[in-house]
């Protein structure tokens, strides 16, 4: 007889993570220490201070200093007295056209060093020369604003530069090149450009591929851009609080940037918390991920996400329960928790919990008056149609095994008749009771061949003929009888 098998089971491995650009699949180490749940208090002063149209230079540094992450080092005193150096040059011209191109080549002879893709931060900008299209940008914002300019950033699908107001023109910038200025009109710009960053401009013209973004939504790109890095890197704590702060920065915003290339704040916090509850389900931290939950619902509160992350978490650990042979944990884990559940999430989890419950119910039977209760509760519980009659089969094959051991095969056949007319046809079943008969047939024919063996001719036909009237067709019983009789007629 075939062996019962366990309840098909899968840890479902919550697929959430949602990666800001360029992020790599890779393993994941435990995160220390616990995300921050609450913005930074001076990102709303910032965001006040920047939300103008016409923001003081210093405002714009320090709040791009505050999103790098500044840890009050000496980046802050580079970065003035480059601007004084600037505004003391007595070549600084007038014009707004001609001061946007010297500003660009100043900044570049006077700070950017190495193109470094990854590197958006101002503070490491000052110290190092590295730079990127964020930092480089905003730099060029402190710059120009410092130096009395009008502008704005634009960013595209993976990539950030400046236009500047200059009277009725606005001119694009490039800041990671020094030919950068206007790019559209200069061809050393493109001989040049490709090989320096790898992106592509984006004319003016193509206003369907680029967005303009306020000093205040370019500032809030540096934190961007550290959520994805520390994601990048593995820090997956690092996402939730950047992203609060990012949100608080921006929310003083009348007119909310609506772009495909621009996180919405409240996406951002929403996907960077279920980020980092989803890192604890896949390294089996389900336990900790629901208490997760509970302490960044609030800041997220998407029933309809959260309820598939709170039922991955509880499949997991329903399924550990299970595979350690605890259903009654997993039951009591599932009641506890069906508030946290839709209906309908809650029947698939308790689809499962059933199954294992009724597995341990049919495999723990030990005798004639369990079996009745076992298969009346069968019929009760919820269960896949197809998991009911195997678990249903399982039950009478396991009786009728027993019914064999401790009786006969002829209670144990009459037994399986009983079922199949019970319950209606079953290829197992059958196949059962063919075996079941089939040894039947054999006992009978020994018994004969013991009584034909000592001679005792007439009660070995006696014996046949009862063996008969049970297996009419049975090839060696009707053989067994012809043998008998051709003893008895010599």
């Amino acid at each position: 007889m075939r062996r019962l098998s366990g309840p098909f089971l899968a840890a479902a491995l919550f697929a959430l993570l949602v990666p800001p650009r360029k992020i790599a699949a890779q393993a994941f180490p435990r995160p220390s220490p616990r995300p921050r749940l609450e913005a930074d208090s001076r990102a709303y002063a910032y965001g006040e201070k920047l939300n103008v149209a016409r923001p003081r230079w210093q405002d714009v540094l320090d709040a791009a200093l505050w999103a790098s992450g500044w840890d009050g080092g000496g980046s802050r005193n580079l970065l003035v007295r480059g601007i004084d150096e600037l505004l003391a040059d007595p070549g600084l011209p007038r014009g707004a056209r001609e001061r946007g191109e010297y500003i660009l080549e100043f900044m570049h002879r006077r700070f950017l060093r190495r193109y470094a893709e990854r590197q958006t931060r101002l503070d490491v900008l000052a110290e190092s020369g590295g730079f990127n299209c964020v930092s480089s940008a905003v730099l060029y914002a402190v710059l120009a604003r410092a130096a009395s300019l009008e502008l704005r950033g634009v960013i595209t699908r993976d990539h950030a530069f400046i236009t500047l107001d200059a009277g009725d023109e606005r001119i694009d910038i490039e800041t990671t090149n020094s030919f950068g200025f206007d790019p559209g009109s200069r061809r050393e710009f493109h001989d040049r450009f490709g090989r320096t960053t790898g992106f592509a401009y984006v004319p003016a013209r193509d206003y369907r591929e680029r967005n303009d973004l306020s000093i205040l939504e370019l500032v809030s790109v540096i934190l961007s851009n550290r959520i994805a890095e520390a994601e990048l890197s593995l820090r997956f704590y690092e996402g939730p609080g950047l992203a609060l702060d990012r949100a608080a920065l921006l929310s003083g915003r009348e007119r909310p940037l609506d772009s495909p290339f621009f996180i919405a704040p409240e996406e951002d916090v929403k996907t960077r918390l279920l980020n980092y509850g989803a890192l604890l389900v896949r390294q089996g931290r389900e336990e900790d991920a629901l208490a997760w939950e509970d302490a960044a619902f609030h800041l997220a509160p998407d029933a309809g996400l959260w309820e598939e992350f709170v039922f991955a978490c509880l499949n997991n650990l329903l399924v550990k329960s299970v595979r350690a042979g605890n259903a009654a944990g997993a039951r009591l884990l599932l009641d506890e928790n069906r508030g946290r559940l839709s209906g309908g999430n809650y029947a698939r989890l308790d689809l499962l919990v059933s199954d294992a419950e009724m597995v341990e119910l049919s495999t723990a039977v030990r005798g004639p008056g369990e079996t009745g209760a076992v298969l009346a509760a069968l019929a009760s519980a919820n269960l896949e149609p197809a998991r009911f009659v195997e678990l249903r089969e399982f039950v009478i094959l396991t009786e009728g095994n027993r019914i064999a051991a401790d009786q006969d095969w002829r209670a144990a056949i009459a037994w399986l008749e009983e079922a199949l007319e019970r319950f209606g046809p079953s290829a197992r079943i059958s196949g059962a009771l063919g075996v079941y008969r089939s040894n039947r047939a054999a006992d009978l024919h020994n018994g004969f061949a013991g009584l034909y063996n000592k001679r005792d001719y007439a009660a070995a036909r006696e014996w046949i003929q009862r063996a008969l009237a049970e297996f009419p067709d049975n090839r060696q019983l009707v053989s067994d009888s012809e043998l008998v009789e051709q003893a008895l007629h010599r």
